[in-house]
């Protein structure tokens, strides 16, 4: 009688198939904090100066600052693209406006980027050159800068708080990451919505105490997804906590 042996154990498979796509969207938006905040300390000459047009200027620290911001919306964008094939199984329409949104934030701080880089190019093409009407040049300046304001107020400063009401119900349904912290952005979107509507109406300021607090949740709703989907990743589908 012959006595086979028994055939190995299948081993099954514990990769994840959502890992890469939560890493990348984690990385992205790590990437965005890591552009956007010194992006902001380095234009600081070009938005603080209303005669930076006509002075010596400090080019190279504002444009450095540019590329920044340029880094900043591609990975806003990346984020979103990295995600959504994982949220479109959950809510496609959902998914889709997220990734809308954070086309349009990208878009709108595009629309910044550009406006500075012109300040900075009309300073080192016209600014002391002969025949130059130094009063029209500053007013064209200090107009490129209130572009740029605007864009902030529009772009980084209320479209985060639309993406955070999409991806944030796409993960409050889903339960693919801690449930506070869904809740941290879908709480905190109003709070932001609203506290930028009164600036719009001329209630507020976009450096107020209201607005700092107003940016906090979707600030920290979007730091710890970073992090959550750099280092942990999704949690399996279909689990409840």
């Amino acid at each position: 009688m012959t006595i086979t042996a028994p055939a190995p154990a299948t081993t099954v498979g514990t990769t994840d198939p959502d890992r890469g796509h939560a890493r990348a969207a984690g990385i992205f938006y790590l990437v965005t904090f890591a552009a956007s905040i010194p992006a902001l300390f380095l234009i600081g000459p070009v938005l603080n100066d209303h005669n930076y047009i006509l002075g010596s200027g400090q080019d190279a620290r504002v444009l450095w600052g540019c590329l920044l911001d340029f880094v900043n919306a591609l990975a806003g964008i990346g984020s979103a693209v990295a995600l959504f094939p994982v949220m479109k199984r959950y809510k496609e329409s959902l998914a889709l406006g997220f990734v809308t949104s954070r086309t349009l934030e990208a878009a709108v701080i595009m629309i910044g980027v550009v406006s500075l880089v012109a300040v900075v190019t009309l300073r080192q093409d016209l600014a002391g050159a002969q025949g130059t009407d130094s009063a029209a040049l500053a007013t064209v300046g200090q107009a490129l800068v209130e572009v740029r304001n605007w864009t902030f107020l529009f772009g980084p400063g209320t479209m985060p708080a639309i993406s955070a009401i999409l991806l944030g119900t796409l993960m409050y349904r889903s339960r693919r990451v801690p449930r506070f912290m869904p809740v941290m952005g879908l709480i905190g979107a109003p709070l932001l919505l609203t506290a930028n509507i009164l600036t719009l109406l001329g209630h507020n300021s976009q450096l107020s105490a209201l607005s700092g607090i107003a940016t906090v949740p979707v600030a920290l709703w979007e730091l710890s997804i970073g992090l959550y989907l750099t280092f942990k990743g999704l949690k399996p589908a279909g689990l409840n906590q």
